[in-house]
């Protein structure tokens, strides 16, 4: 099967968006997008229709993202700029008590998950409290919970430790629990 230049085309939009909800940086997302696009173009002969175009192009993007990543983790003055501060642990101190468990206002009970995930406006919560993160926490949470990498993988790709990795994947979770129990769960 023979793909077109203007099924490629058809497809950029969503790959960008793909592309800056993992990056969260508009000039890098767009260079990985039009990588994966000229990618494409070269290879579209060798497309065995085993996939659908999209799928095909999300895992040609994924490999480009990776590259992004590592381009963005070898300068070290340009990660500190985009990444910016990573906060505190200290900052989720409040709620738990003096023994470590929930304090007084332990997590709310979430009633109906699964449906709130159906709905187009919880993705809209969700991507406005995922792009309160720090860039380098919400990188680290992309790629463990978007694109399945293994913490050894994050760890090589970004050249950190796997404590920093697990620090950085709490953060991810806590700040996403309290954000969406404030602006979703808890309406």
């Amino acid at each position: 099967m023979t793909i077109t230049d203007s099924q490629l085309a058809e497809y950029r939009d969503y790959l960008l968006r793909y592309a800056l909800f993992r990056l969260r940086d508009e000039a890098v997302a767009e260079e990985a997008v039009q990588d994966t696009l000229l990618a494409a173009l070269q290879a579209k002969q060798g497309f065995a229709a085993q996939s659908s175009v999209k799928t095909w192009l999300t895992g040609i993007l994924k490999h480009k993202l990776i590259d992004a990543q590592r381009k963005l983790c070898r300068d070290p003055f340009q990660l500190d700029e985009r990444l910016g501060d990573e906060g505190e642990l200290a900052d989720f101190d409040g709620l738990f008590d003096k023994t470590g468990h929930w304090g007084s206002d332990g997590p709310r009970t979430w009633t109906h998950p699964d449906a709130a995930l159906e709905q187009r406006d919880f993705w809209r919560v969700y991507e406005e409290c995922a792009a309160r993160m720090p860039k380098r926490t919400a990188l680290v949470f992309a790629m463990r919970e978007s694109m399945s990498y293994e913490i050894d993988e994050i760890c090589q790709n970004l050249d950190i430790t796997a404590t920093n990795c697990s620090v950085l994947l709490y953060r991810a979770r806590m700040s996403l629990r309290v954000c969406l129990e404030k602006n979703w769960f808890g309406r």
